[in-house]
């Protein structure tokens, strides 16, 4: 083994190496192969087995991973990474190394400040998605994380993220919307809205009286008028739940897990951040969020980090799922990447695929569950003994990033341009039955309703009971102007 795998197994750190590397004792065609689990390196890379070796060939070679790193840190005696540092202080790798160590620990090594030297980025922003930056003189080092000590993901910049930002899908909806009418776009949102209400509780396999749909769809609406703070998380949080009768308002004060109970006794698949940890955590996830939108940072990137970060925090007692789908829109509109008058459905297409949705959380909460230490409670809920809050104050959100920008886009490519095309399938059609025959509005939409519900075929138990008035050569008539208009159109819609 090499790089961070070997530091783990030789300090005997308990921290999840989602991606160990190792050396091939034989040369390997590729250099470096990638087998899903492991990343082989070609013998070449060898290096001496010692800490400083190991840390020098994970910031040139691996993904940066700061919470392991972190956990490193916590296990080397300090004089071993002073004396590190000491030993090329002025050098690139060094000087990383340097600051990661105070950045993580909050510790200052006893290391005078760099001299007069070319000030480097902590990142490459070739290989990830960066700040602006922050210049610390002392390690000459811009630090251009993502996040702060409080709350810092890490997203890769991937052949996958990098297509779709290509695409500049926030222009398309954009300009999608110029050539509709307002009317028009006004009635296409509340639709994808109520299609995106519905898609959210049943991701969660939840039941939705009126009362709660509506306030899913006040949240969704107000979402992006006020900065996101912690009193704005905690008061979309009231709008979501609304009753707190049997749920406590704002943070919560006890664990919380994901999964399932027999006879009471916890079985988790996943268990939240501590409820002593909640304030900093969502005070850094707050912190990032300012962070990333003053450098500028692609909003579905953004939004990726913040509300994939703040479900794995869990911090309030109910409604995190449905709050953590609200704030990709808060970020959306926030960053204007979506226009005003519209909602991107994205709950829909999480609900379409779903299998995937789960595995993105799951790939993320499963290694983790290994290095939390619980307990059952007598009540059935679980009591966490160590310390946990590095495990949801850094991770790598490359995965959830590339899950939620296809999201998008199958809501600008697919879902939006669907349901303006039914809209404008549907008024040609209500134009012509009216012209036609002489009846309520709502009973000829019931008529294309009825048809679509039936493969493009009005039912014969309507055709005898709504529209028992109508001749056949009439009903026939209806029904052929209803087939010709919806010609083409795909009838698995989500209508």
């Amino acid at each position: 083994m090499i790089g961070l795998s070997a530091l783990v197994q030789t300090l005997e750190v308990e921290a999840p190496v989602r991606k160990p590397s190792c050396v091939s004792k034989q040369r390997i065609k590729e250099l470096k192969k990638d087998t899903g689990e492991w990343r082989i390196f070609d013998s070449k890379y060898a290096v001496e087995d010692t800490v400083t070796a190991h840390l020098t060939f994970s910031l040139r070679h691996e993904d940066l991973d700061l919470l392991v790193l972190k956990l490193v840190f916590a296990a080397l005696p300090e004089k071993e990474i002073t004396s590190y540092v000491k030993s090329a202080p002025t050098g690139p790798i060094v000087r990383r190394v340097w600051f990661l160590y105070e950045f993580l620990t909050g510790k200052r090594l006893n290391v005078p400040d760099s001299g007069k030297v070319t000030t480097i980025d902590l990142l490459d922003s070739e290989d990830y998605f960066v700040s602006e930056g922050i210049v610390s003189t002392r390690h000459r080092i811009r630090n251009n994380l993502l996040g702060t000590q409080g709350f810092c993901p890490v997203i890769r910049r991937t052949d996958v993220i990098n297509q779709l930002i290509s695409k500049r899908l926030s222009d398309r909806a954009h300009n999608m919307i110029r050539t509709i009418s307002t009317a028009l776009i006004a009635r296409a949102s509340s639709f994808l809205l109520l299609a995106d209400t519905q898609a959210s509780f049943a991701i969660e396999g939840e039941r939705l009286p009126i009362n709660t749909k509506e306030r899913w769809l006040r949240a969704v609406q107000q979402a992006g008028k006020h900065p996101l703070s912690k009193d704005e998380l905690n008061r979309l949080h009231s709008i979501l739940i609304g009753d707190y009768r049997f749920i406590k308002p704002g943070l919560r004060t006890d664990s919380v897990f994901i999964g399932e109970r027999f006879e009471n006794e916890p079985i988790p698949e996943f268990i939240g951040a501590r409820p002593q940890d909640l304030d900093d955590l969502v005070n850094g996830l707050v912190a990032a969020s300012l962070r990333m939108s003053e450098s500028s940072l692609d909003a579905v990137v953004q939004a990726s980090a913040i509300a994939f970060g703040f479900i794995y925090i869990h911090p309030y007692d109910d409604g995190n799922g449905r709050l953590h789908r609200c704030l990709i829109h808060q970020i959306l509109q926030e960053r204007k990447f979506s226009p005003a008058e519209l909602v991107f459905p994205i709950s829909s297409v999480m609900l379409k695929w779903i299998d995937e949705y789960k595995t993105v959380l799951q790939n993320h909460s499963r290694p983790l569950m290994t290095f939390i230490n619980w307990v059952p409670t007598e009540r059935g809920n679980v009591d966490v003994k160590n310390d946990t809050a590095d495990l949801y104050r850094y991770f790598d959100c490359t995965e959830a990033a590339e899950f939620l920008y296809r999201c998008v886009e199958e809501t600008i490519d697919e879902d939006i341009p669907r349901e303006i095309d039914y809209l404008t399938r549907h008024d040609k059609a209500m134009q012509q039955i009216l012209n036609q025959i002489e009846m309520p509005n709502r009973l000829a939409e019931d008529f294309i309703m009825f048809m679509r519900q039936n493969k493009w075929q009005l039912p014969k138990r309507r055709r005898n009971d709504e529209f028992k008035e109508l001749t056949g050569p009439e009903v026939e008539s209806l029904e052929s102007i209803v087939r010709t208009a919806f010609d083409g159109f795909e009838a698995e819609s989500s209508r």
